[in-house]
């Protein structure tokens, strides 16, 4: 077998550095005058929340990578070591950024009245009012823990707010350290008697530190935090019970190595080298910041009543179809036999559309079975009660909730059981496999028969993101999708290789070669032939490839990338028809969207949607699924979005063949997002 030529690294732009790219698209959202103040702390959050997952991940996975002597390079040509490095430098750049747009906002935000203060910025009776405070509410509750001969370094669990005490012995002059664990169950910032304004409660703490270390000399006080990674180490091969084995690794993970350690500046050298030392990293995985350590807890502040200081609360609208008389809900299995409907969140309700099929199938004694994958599910999800309401009444209920969902673990863990105890059976996925795809399957004894009641989305079976992210979700009745739901399900559940879909396009088996063959059959109609590709992430070197050779034969490629793209765009000879862009405003982009001008035949254009990027770990080590949208005018209500999308210059970015993402600077009219919730409303 000839082995394939190899790959020209300038080719391909590095993941990680795109991932970073993405996240700088996130905070230059914080210094967008225009947004109100409140909305654009709460980017800040979001750029400090994302940045952590990253080092949970992304770092976790290169630095154990070096460790183990992996010298891999990426189709970019980068080895671990090196795109640590560049991690590095793009951090701090971006660090620096943080800390000036932090500092600009909260000089904003005091200016309404809004004002977080440091302890010697409060007055006599104000710090009178925390003194009360700490004896009553914060010190019983405090725990210092030192370290010496007789007490070992303390373990330091990922993510929580520590703070560090260097104290002199006045007997024996020795230096001696302390740390205190920040209480998760009190408030970040704590607020001050008059409205508005707060002090954080590290603040509070060194402030009366004394009293917890008496008669010892305070030299230095220090707030830090370590992350840890994420991963889960868990040899399904060998785990003869996927839930205990995921329960156990969970217990693991709390020591799994540290990856990161952010302190506040300043801090002495003394201090830096010990907390080094004790916690094994080296100097570059230490970050001093000015920052509130834990960007996370801003949104205390963001929360805060001031309505006129955040853009007006969206809600989403009930589609007509959904609609009955009176505004009661429509009967959904009347309405999905006359046709399709598509729902696009969060213009459009998920509680009233996806949720409000859910529950009439539940309370319906004419539906038999109903089968559904959970991936990532709210907290108090209505979803959940659905299903158990409809086990309890005699249906039955399968669901298939993935276990290794990276950091919903334990709260599916707590759904399994739950629905477990009603009566529902409950599958873990399959070895080796996430089962990411989206989809409920309703079985419905009706007049004429039994007829097969389908949902495939692209986004979880989430209440509380469905207000967040921009998804879309198919509802048909169409037999073809019924029945290869029905087969995937099987294969989900019980056991099944080689399985023949007539509509779905799932994956492991037969994605990647179906959007291989796709693409391909664009190029062949050289210049006539169009792709436009909406998703999260594009990082498969295979596909890229194909997207390059599709460009050189004079197809068009329009690609909408929320977060990553290692595809060089607009490269002579390479690449020149395609484009990238990424919308980044209020709501998260999360559809994806597959539309190939002649996929089912000269002039017939295919649309698929589904839960699939294209990455490597969704197309060969997820169970995925893709549903074509054959109803005209669903496809046309999806080709208005992405054109509407394409043009908008307000909330896009665009890629250069340099790797730089330029803001465009159309009007506000190009808002696409707000675009699509007028239509909404329309």
């Amino acid at each position: 077998m000839t082995e394939p030529p190899p790959r020209d690294p300038d080719h391909y732009f590095n993941r990680e550095m795109s991932w970073l790219a993405f996240n700088d698209r996130v905070l230059v959202q914080a210094g967008d005058r225009p947004r109100p103040l409140l909305d654009r702390l709460g980017f800040i959050a979001i750029w400090g929340q994302n940045l952590d997952e990253f080092f949970q991940v992304r770092v976790a996975g290169l630095k154990d990578q070096i460790e183990r002597g992996r010298a891999n390079r990426t189709p970019d040509g980068r080895t671990p070591t090196q795109s640590m490095a560049e991690i590095r430098t793009e951090v701090e750049r971006q660090l620096t950024a943080a800390s000036a747009l932090y500092r600009s906002l909260l000089a904003d935000i005091a200016a309404e009245g809004i004002e977080l203060l440091h302890w010697h910025e409060l007055t006599e009776a104000e710090q009178r009012h925390l003194r009360m405070e700490f004896e009553d509410r914060i010190f019983p509750i405090l725990t210092p823990l030192a370290v010496d001969p007789g007490h070992p370094f303390p373990y330091i669990s990922n993510l929580s707010l520590s703070l560090g005490v260097i104290l002199r012995d006045p007997i024996d002059h020795n230096r001696r350290f302390a740390r205190l664990k920040v209480p998760q169950n009190v408030e970040r910032f704590v607020p001050l008697p008059d409205p508005g304004r707060f002090i954080p409660i590290e603040e509070v703490v060194f402030a009366h530190v004394g009293t917890l270390f008496p008669g010892m000399e305070l030299v230095e006080t220090i707030a830090f935090r370590v992350t840890r990674s994420a991963e889960l180490e868990i040899d399904e091969d060998e785990a003869s019970n996927l839930l205990s084995a995921v329960e156990i690794e969970l217990q693991r993970s709390r020591f799994r190595q540290v990856v990161r350690l952010q302190l506040s500046a300043p801090a002495s050298d003394a201090t830096r080298d010990l907390l080094t030392k004790e916690l094994e990293l080296r100097d570059g995985d230490v970050y001093l910041t000015d920052l509130p350590l834990n960007l996370g807890d801003l949104w205390q502040l963001v929360g805060i009543d001031r309505p006129e200081l955040r853009e007006r609360e969206h809600v989403p609208v009930t589609p007509a179809a959904f609609l009955g008389e009176d505004d009661e809900p429509a009967d959904l299995f009347a309405a999905l036999r006359e046709r399709d409907i598509l729902v696009h969140h969060p213009y459009e309700s998920f509680l009233h559309t996806v949720d409000e099929l859910l529950r009439q199938a539940s309370i319906d004694h004419q539906v038999q079975a109903i089968k559904m994958t959970l991936y990532r599910t709210s907290g108090d999800s209505p979803l959940v009660d659905h299903l158990i309401r409809a086990a309890e009444s005699g249906k039955q209920v399968a669901v298939v909730v993935e276990l290794k969902a990276r950091f919903d673990e334990a709260a599916n863990i707590a759904w399994a059981r739950r629905l477990e105890e009603a009566g529902v059976h409950v599958a873990y996925g399959l070895v080796g496999l996430k089962v990411h795809a989206k989809a409920l399957l309703i079985v419905r004894s009706d007049p004429d028969g039994v007829r097969r009641y389908c949902h495939v989305g692209t986004g979880n079976y989430n209440s509380k993101t469905a207000l967040l992210y921009t998804d879309l979700g198919l509802m048909t009745s169409d037999p073809d999708i019924g029945r290869d739901l029905t087969q995937l399900f099987n294969s989900l559940t019980g056991y099944g290789r080689g399985v023949d879909y007539a509509r779905l396009v799932v994956a492991p088996e037969g994605l990647r070669a179906r959007l291989m063959e796709l693409i391909a059959n664009e190029a062949a109609h050289g210049p006539r032939g169009r792709i436009t590709i909406k998703m999260n992430s594009l990082v498969d070197a295979d596909l890229i490839d194909a997207l390059y050779a599709a460009s050189q034969a004079g197809v068009r490629i329009d690609l909408l990338v929320r977060g990553i793209s290692c595809l060089r765009p607009g490269v002579s000879g390479l690449s020149e028809t395609v484009t990238v862009r990424s919308l980044v405003g209020r709501f998260l982009e999360h559809s994806r969207v597959y539309v190939f001008a002649n996929g089912s035949g000269p002039g017939e254009p295919l649309h698929l949607i589904g839960s699939a990027d294209l990455m490597p770990r969704n197309l060969d080590r997820r169970v995925e699924a893709l549903v074509p949208i054959s109803h005209p005018a669903l496809r046309e209500q999806i080709d208005e979005m992405l054109d509407l999308e394409l043009r908008d210059e307000f909330l896009s970015w665009e890629l250069g063949s340099g790797g730089t993402w330029t803001r465009m600077t159309g009007d506000v009219a190009t808002n696409s997002q707000a675009l699509l919730s007028m239509r909404a409303r329309s």
